[in-house]
């Protein structure tokens, strides 16, 4: 192997694990503990921000840096970049979102604090406040999130519940999963000794706690399957019912797995949307381009009544 392969090896297996003992860098590189020492050396010339600690226990960290060698992005690219693999995070495609995630990771772990702060502000301009939010609630919480995944190491935060009421939550993190646009962390939580899923849009201030844990079996070999159980399996706050004057296999293709489609005939048929968020169910059924009249309950009629004023006050007839 030449000393370039190498290092770009040896590059990649820093970005893979939080901490590596400089024994089993050097036994998976193949080379002497020396060697190592040089090419850590060179990395750290480059300005890669790799932490060395020496003694029982010593090794080596990729940690927090001032930039991005040798791809040597300035602050606004990185921003770009983190911004753009965070919409792919929401795509159609689980295979596409899961890799955006890692590279996310991957770049947010190296960089300094005050590009993330001006990520996450540039995102709170970027996302209109009415908006149903579908993303995670801030980058850093997100990518401290994948990092404690894959290094199996304890996490706290603070969660607002569906009720929203705010607790601090300790958890053994496993998964970060996408289910119907959202993602979800699949976790062990600590306090009610049960598995737990917990939506990301809700989670705050993350922070690894530096303990690690042994990974348990995950109940189930499809984590999405399972987030996508858990969630049929809760009630829902707001049971929206309505009749959609349109083929019920049309309106199924376009509301997709938000809601069931049961036909009535040939041209209409019922809409149940279960919601925690009637901004969101109000969404669903207002991209749908045909009749649509609310049944229930009280309050969703309310709401999209409100929404339809708002809407045509906003669109004066033209004379």
């Amino acid at each position: 192997m030449s000393t370039g392969t190498r290092v770009l090896e040896l590059l990649g297996l820093l970005q893979n694990r939080r901490h590596w003992p400089g024994h089993e860098l050097a036994r998976r590189l193949g080379v002497s503990q020396r060697t190592l020492r040089r090419d850590i050396d060179g990395l750290q010339e480059l300005g890669y921000p790799i932490t060395a600690t020496r003694g029982t226990g010593g090794g080596y960290q990729l940690g927090p840096g001032a930039s991005l060698p040798p791809l040597v992005l300035s602050e606004d690219e990185a921003a770009a970049v983190v911004m753009g693999l965070q919409e792919v995070t929401r795509g159609p495609s689980p295979a596409s979102a899961d890799a955006a995630l890692n590279a996310m990771a991957k770049i947010v772990q190296v960089l300094p604090l005050r590009i993330r702060r001006r990520i996450d502000s540039l995102r709170a301009i970027a996302t209109p406040a009415r908006t149903p939010s579908t993303g995670p609630g801030d980058i850093t919480s997100l990518t401290t999130l994948a990092l404690a995944c894959r290094d199996n190491e304890t996490v706290a935060f603070t969660y607002r519940t569906r009720t929203g009421h705010t607790a601090t939550r300790t958890v053994h993190p496993h998964r970060v999963v996408r289910v119907e646009n959202r993602l979800y962390l699949l976790a062990w939580d600590l306090d009610r000794t049960d598995w737990r899923t917990f939506r990301l849009d809700r989670l705050n201030r993350a922070t690894r706690t530096g303990a690690s844990f042994a990974p348990r079996p995950l109940p189930t070999d499809d984590p999405a399957e399972y987030v996508r159980t858990r969630l049929t399996a809760q009630p829902a706050r707001y049971p929206v019912h309505a009749t959609v004057t349109a083929p019920a296999e049309r309106v199924r293709a376009e509301i997709a797995h938000y809601g069931t489609v049961t036909p009535i005939d040939a041209t209409s048929c019922r809409v149940e949307i279960a919601a925690d968020s009637l901004a969101w169910a109000t969404f669903c059924l207002g991209a749908i381009e045909a009749p649509v009249v609310i049944h229930s309950p009280p309050e969703a009629i309310t709401y999209m009544r409100t929404w339809g004023e708002r809407l045509i006050a906003g669109t004066p007839k033209t004379p």
